[in-house]
């Protein structure tokens, strides 16, 4: 592959002297001796943080906009305070959305490693049977450092140019560069997917295979997904989903500059040049966004610099990874809100004072009433009316639905003393979904549409939910359905008249980011 691509560089007149370098870093970590084992746990003043500023922070979350489902706090390695929003729970996936490329960061490190690649290699070496027929000065000068720090040159995130397509990589190349590569900033998820392919390219593997070895292994982490483009590649810029545990984990090695239990996950200089300030992000009053800011300190290698001299993985709806090298400690977050912003402020404003030097006091009474409201955290169902008359009317009913987009021909209901069973059918079958009546019912379901989400669905999967419903008035049963592996959920509003029928559905993604609309239409029915 490397004398490949040498020859094929010097046919279009690109050097060759950075390809191929060979490192003596090992190939695969050993995952036999290094995975497996929990995080320590320990008290918060045990690690010197006072347990009162955690409570703090969590009140702070109660009175916010700020929806979160996971949160664990780590400090000199130890969790310190952990906890999960019911119906969240530690041991399910969360969707990352670009959270996923500071692992696939780490995928381009570790291939650089093993001499597979460079950051100076051209990305045109890469794909030799994808290039347009010109090749731009801009598209010659393109190498993987651009994609690395969203310099490709773009005049706009190439993400829904290319996912319009069968062909991601062919797209992308043919795209037009209006900028020199390195000169500018912009957010391109894009630039992320061809790095993923670049490493699939070099390695043979799939982004998650090359690393499961590697880095999930080592640090534990096990039934994480990945969605892919159509043709196979891991989407790298999105797509990752694992529990929150991995976030701590793979914060606290980075922390510890690529060590997990004294052995090499990492190479050290690969953390220390993947996090460091590459690029400054462009903005209007620019001083007084340095001091504002978590989105103006400087874009690394798929990683953000923050206020604080510390630095973060983050994804849209607010995924994070946030390391603090100065406090020796590591935030590990996963929420749905519209100001991500905002809740980094809560961490500076609340956590980041409370971390003191050295051990302090033993302070009985704050640690158990922080304790008690870790294990207390839920996000309750909405609430108006668990019963209604309605109900005995239309259960077991089927109401047959007007011609729609999404192909579903019927709709039922079923309801009991303690929970309701919504069904909707189509010409491949029946999707039920359990309701609670006013509490979480989980389970999980295939039914079209779902899950809501930013990115463009790749392929139809069976998603975990939990579910409830509540009669917001006599004619009117609302449901709110919770995808418990996504930051996501849907309220589905029923109205009933008689033996007519309107279903209406919106997504969390359009109740947070208008701009991205809701695509299930309002279901039309009556009982035949």
């Amino acid at each position: 592959m490397l004398f490949q691509r040498r020859i094929f560089l010097k046919q279009l007149g690109l050097g060759v002297s950075g390809l191929g370098l060979i490192s003596s870093f090992p190939a695969v970590a050993s995952a036999r001796s290094l995975s497996g084992s929990k995080l320590p746990r320990s008290t918060p003043e045990a690690q010197g943080v006072h347990s009162e500023s955690v409570i703090n922070f969590l009140h702070a979350i109660e009175g916010s906009k700020h929806e979160f489902h996971s949160f664990m706090m780590l400090r000199h390695g130890h969790v310190i305070a952990e906890g999960w929003w019911s119906p969240y729970r530690a041991a399910l996936n969360h969707m990352l959305y670009s959270l996923s490329k500071s692992f696939t960061s780490s995928a381009v490190g570790l291939a650089r490693a093993e001499g597979k690649l460079t950051v100076e290699d051209p990305v045109v070496s890469f794909f030799p049977d994808k290039l347009p027929a010109e090749i731009s000065e801009n598209l010659r000068a393109l190498k993987i450092k651009h994609l690395l720090t969203m310099s490709v040159g773009h005049a706009q995130d190439s993400t829904p140019s290319i996912t319009k397509e069968e062909d991601w990589v062919r797209t992308f190349l043919a795209l037009p560069i209006a900028n020199s590569p390195g000169t500018a900033f912009l957010y391109n998820s894009g630039a992320t997917y061809m790095l993923s392919a670049i490493v699939q390219k070099v390695t043979g593997e799939k982004v998650i295979d090359f690393l499961r070895p590697r880095l999930f292994g080592p640090l534990g982490i096990r039934g994480m997904t990945w969605e892919t483009c159509p043709r196979g590649v891991n989407t790298g810029g999105w797509g990752l989903s694992v529990p929150s545990e991995a976030l701590a984990r793979f914060g606290q090695m980075y922390l510890q500059k690529g060590s997990w239990h004294g052995r090499a996950v990492l190479p050290a200089s690969w953390v220390e040049e993947a996090t460091s300030f590459k690029i400054q992000q462009p903005g209007a009053d620019l001083e007084k966004l340095k001091q504002e800011s978590d989105w103006h300190q400087g874009y690394c290698y798929q990683f953000w610099r923050c206020r604080h001299d510390a630095f973060r993985g983050d994804g849209a709806f607010g995924q994070y990874t946030v390391v603090m090298p100065d406090r020796d400690a590591v935030i590990a977050i996963t929420s749905e809100s519209s100001s991500m912003q905002g809740q980094m402020n809560l961490i500076w404003e609340h956590l980041w004072p409370g971390m003191q030097q050295g051990t302090l006091p033993p302070d009985r009474r704050k640690a158990s009433e922080l304790t008690e409201k870790l294990s207390a955290l839920t996000l309750p169902p909405p609430k108006h009316q668990v019963s209604c008359a309605t109900a005995s009317q239309v259960t077991n009913k089927v109401f047959t639905l007007e011609s729609n987009s999404l192909g579903v021909s019927s709709a039922e209901f079923r309801f009991s003393e303690h929970d309701c069973v919504f069904r909707l059918t189509d010409s491949h079958g029946t999707y039920p979904i359990r309701c609670g009546l006013e509490t979480w019912q989980t389970g999980s379901t295939t039914m079209p549409g779902t899950p809501p989400k930013l990115t463009k669905n790749t392929a139809t999967t069976e998603s975990k939910i939990a579910a409830s419903g509540t009669w917001k008035d006599a004619q009117t049963f609302q449901m709110t359905w919770r995808f418990v592996e996504t930051p996501h959920h849907d309220t589905v509003t029923c109205h009933f008249d008689g033996d007519r029928l309107k279903i209406e559905f919106l997504n969390s993604v359009t109740q947070l980011s208008p701009s991205h609309k809701e695509t299930r239409p309002a279901l039309i029915g009556k009982v035949v």
